[in-house]
């Protein structure tokens, strides 16, 4: 077959196989969905990639999950869509523009918000298009036909329209938060505008008088100036020393207002006195807690970080110089007792220096109860969110039923735009899709929408929603997998959910697969600072996609975090090249078979039978572990197959015929290398797109390229159970003569005299219809099969189900080394023996295991048994009892 050879280059070369394919396939348009009646649609949104820079592992990972799914569903005939499209990123986009800026010099503020803006745009394009480079070195079978992003239009309006309806509804309000606040620029500023710096301040100890004058409760600050608005001191409701205090009250120094004592769990009974002062207008832990008791929330500052009237005396005065003042008379007043210095991390305002106050704002809030409660009474029913594995919908339900409203108003300008108005005059809120129509007197909301907002209507915005009659969203919603790590379960997942449920009134997804992170080969999470991260375009650049995706894919279980190891890459690079060999081999003994010459119909050796009976086990195996996302027992099932089946017994056995007189034996053998290596070559196309690809065009095929071949069907004609349990024999005996010559270093090259033992008859028959595989492979000077064969003086022995191997290998046997090796083969089968009938013994595993299992236990049983007793009357003969 000249023309194949020259198509396969000798070596195996990543990227000479994969440079120019994906550009071949995205041409030929094979991954975009078709929209065909005929065929059931198979639904994946990719998790969109935030446009902030390089895709690292964990996104390799998790699309390479997806792309297996849906190239798979694909090949098995679904109309497959699986949707790119990226995330906007508020916060983290941002900082990257803002960075940009202040490298030239300028800042936000100096552009103003439209320019701003306009900069986001132009850095979105860029990084867009570095994203799909990568997706495309990956391999991805997306259809960029309908790839979307979360501030592109349609998803804007969607946005829009579920803010509106929820606002409506009751669902979304305005209330009170704490953010971070610069009183230099008198603004609010999101957390990525805060810059932490370590600066020396003081632990100030303070004693708060219990009001029924039994003593006081000692408690530390760092900022004295807020206790004049504090309204509780809590404790951890488990701690012995405060316990009986909970429900009290103290006096409050200066003030003297009465303040509760409170029991919460966030107390931490190591830290300092095991009791905090309570500030719920100026720190946001105190704010959840302060909502969890009912506090009130006393905000003593102006927003110029000067003291209020809630300060009393110290009104006006700045927040450090009150700090000063107020030190000074809690000295006086015998309260303070220590000061303490103390290296902190403090919040400085990235655009003023100014040392950050969290301060007390109105934001924007999604009222979680009703919308939680929609979402947990769906894992009630049967068309429930799968989580794959379960245990995840338990963290899942525990984060639902404790869930707390969402803030989702953020001090940016790089996102959705909260569909608000505040009328100039009257303060009245407008909140609509359009802007009200005397615009000029109203004034929009600055804030944007957190980017988990628009990310939780993914699965539906991206269909064409809020418009219900747009055709994919008709056909294509709900999805049936969402791929992810279980670090978003919360974030996003969750989230996805309610909205879903809220405005579908459908789960978004039929599965969740949940994958863990990738760590290094110590375990260690990936980071910047521990230097420790591998890009995987580097990865690609040594070894190419192939490895690198089935590394990831087969690396771990699901749930599981994956340690990346370069050396297992490495090995599946060796996979790779051994695949490449082998098929090679097989298309230059093809010599130019055509796909409708392929005959199986001819007489079939027990090497023929038994890989086409291994090929349905396999295809079985694979189908079945792929469609329940096991996929690295897929990967196992596979390996075994190619690598031992396939590679190192199947070919070196059709070598026989091929290099034979046998005309009909050549057409056969080929025929079923053909056959084979097609059906494999599908299997494992979905893990390694590229090599399957190459080699299934060099092989006698129809269709145009495999992504869209049928996947692999069991044929139930060429199921033998009686030549796979020949070929097992075979294989054993071949395996066990090999073993033997290695102990006594005999090469394969020198002859030697073979006797082999056959329990009964129909071993015997099969061991002489096959001699040829024994001669080729065990080189025999003499070969003797019988049931009555005694064991020739001073011979190794190899046990094996069904028969025993004589080695009369006179001179190079040590009778003692051979008694401790075959004492050391029966203890193996004194374990296995021991193993297997406790099994069989236990009544809750007769009573629970599928009946073909436990047949299988009693079949294991009696061949240990067996083997027990064959080595067991060799010891015996050898020690001449």
């Amino acid at each position: 077959m000249e023309e194949n050879e020259l198509k396969m280059s000798t070596k195996y070369e990543p990227k000479a196989v994969e440079d120019g394919r994906y550009e071949w396939w995205i041409n030929g348009k094979f991954f975009e969905a078709k929209d065909n009646p005929e065929k059931k649609p198979y639904t994946i949104v990719i998790p969109p990639p935030n446009v902030t820079g390089k895709l690292h592992l964990g996104h390799a990972w998790d699309t390479t999950l997806q792309d297996i799914l849906t190239r798979m569903k694909r090949m098995q005939g679904y109309d497959v869509l699986w949707l790119p499209g990226m995330d906007h990123a508020g916060i983290a986009t941002q900082a990257k523009v803002e960075g940009k800026l202040r490298e030239e010099g300028k800042s936000r503020y100096d552009l103003g918000r439209e320019k701003f803006l306009e900069e986001a745009w132009k850095w979105k394009e860029e990084y867009a298009a570095f994203i799909r480079k990568q997706w495309a070195k990956l391999g991805l079978g997306l259809d960029y036909s309908r790839e979307r992003f979360t501030l592109d239009e349609g998803l804007s309006e969607a946005v829009k329209k579920v803010f509106v309806t929820l606002y409506k509804k009751g669902l979304i309000y305005r209330g009170e938060y704490i953010i971070n606040w610069d009183p230099a620029t008198k603004t609010a500023l999101s957390d990525i505008e805060v810059i932490y710096k370590d600066i020396q301040g003081a632990f100030y100890h303070m004693n708060y008088p219990l009001s029924d004058g039994s003593g006081s409760i000692e408690i530390a600050t760092t900022r004295p100036e807020t206790m004049l608005g504090d309204t509780a001191v809590a404790v951890h409701p488990d701690d012995d020393r405060y316990k009986h205090l909970i429900g009290k009250t103290v006096i409050l120094p200066i003030t003297g207002r009465e303040i509760p004592i409170v029991g919460d769990d966030y107390v931490d009974m190591e830290f300092g006195s095991g009791a905090v002062k309570i500030t719920p207008a100026h720190d946001p832990n105190d704010f959840e807690i302060g909502n969890r008791h009912n506090l009130a929330r006393i905000l003593v500052m102006n927003e110029d970080g000067t003291m209020n009237e809630n300060a009393g005396k110290y009104e006006g005065l700045d927040r450090f110089e009150c700090r000063k003042q107020i030190v000074k008379d809690l000295q006086e007043q015998g309260v303070l007792f220590k000061i303490e210095e103390h290296m902190h991390s403090v919040g400085h305002s990235e655009r003023s220096d100014a040392v950050v106050e969290p301060y007390l704002s109105t934001q924007w809030f999604v009222k979680m109860g009703p919308l939680a409660k929609t979402a947990i009474e769906l894992q009630q029913q049967e068309d429930k969110v799968h989580f794959v594995p379960e245990r995840f919908e338990n963290n899942y339900l525990r984060w639902m039923e404790n869930i707390h409203d969402w803030c989702i108003s953020r001090q940016l300008w790089w996102g959705h735009r909260i569909p608000a108005w505040y009328h100039k005059q009257t303060g009245e809120i407008y909140v609509d899709v359009e802007p009200p129509q005397d615009i000029e007197n109203w004034e929009q909301d600055n804030d944007v929408l957190d980017t988990w907002f628009s990310s939780a209507l993914w699965p539906f915005s991206t269909m064409g929603w809020p418009n219900e009659e747009a055709a994919d969203y008709k056909r294509y919603y709900p999805t049936d997998a969402l791929v992810t790590g279980y670090d978003i379960l919360t974030f996003w997942v969750s989230r996805m959910i309610f909205q879903g449920l809220e405005f579908t009134g459908k789960r978004p997804f039929k599965d969740v697969l949940i994958h863990g992170l990738v760590r290094d080969d110590q375990g260690r999470k990936m980071s910047k600072s521990l230097g420790n991260g591998v890009d995987p375009m580097d990865v690609i650049d040594q070894y190419g996609a192939d490895a690198l995706r089935y590394f990831l894919a087969t690396g771990s279980s699901p749930g599981q975090d994956l340690r990346f190891s370069i050396e297992k890459v490495e090995s599946v690079w060796n996979f790779a090249n051994k695949i490449w060999n082998a098929s090679r081999f097989a298309l230059m003994n093809m010599e130019g078979l055509k796909y409708d010459e392929i005959d199986l119909t001819g007489e079939k050796t027990v090497a023929d039978k038994w890989i086409l009976t291994r090929l349905n086990e396999t295809i079985e195996t694979v189908t079945k572990l792929a469609e329940k996302y096991e996929f690295g027992e897929v990967g196992r099932a596979l390996y075994n197959f190619i690598w031992d089946d396939f590679c190192d017994w199947y070919i070196e056995m059709a070598k026989l015929p091929l290099y034979g007189e046998d005309e009909a034996a050549k057409k056969t053998t080929r025929s079923i290398l053909a056959y084979v290596l097609d059906n494999t070559m599908r299997l494992l196309h979905p893990f390694m797109p590229f090599i399957t690809e190459e080699i299934w065009q060099n092989l006698p095929h129809s269709g145009e390229s495999i992504t869209t071949a049928s996947w692999p069907q069991v044929n139930l004609d060429f199921h033998d159970e009686k030549a796979a349990n020949d070929m097992k024999l075979l294989v054993e005996i071949i395996r066990s003569v090999r073993n033997i010559r290695s102990e006594v270093n005999t090469p394969l090259s020198k002859k030697v005299k073979i006797f082999i033992k056959a329990k009964d008859e129909t071993i015997q028959e099969t061991l002489n219809n096959n001699t040829a595989y024994i001669e080729r492979f065990c080189n025999p000077e003499e070969l003797v099969i019988g049931i009555d064969i005694s064991a020739p003086d001073k011979a190794m022995t190899a046990v094996v189900t069904g028969a025993e191997i004589f080695l009369p290998l006179e001179g190079l046997i040590n009778i003692e080394e051979e008694l401790a090796r075959l004492q050391k083969e029966l203890e193996k089968w004194n374990q296995e023996v021991e193993r297997v009938q406790k099994k069989l013994s236990n009544e809750k595993f007769l009573s629970k295991a599928p009946q073909k299992v436990v047949e299988e236990e009693r079949a294991k049983e009696k061949d240990y048994l067996d083997k027990q007793a064959a080595v067991s009357a060799r010891i015996s003969e050898l020690k001449g009892e």
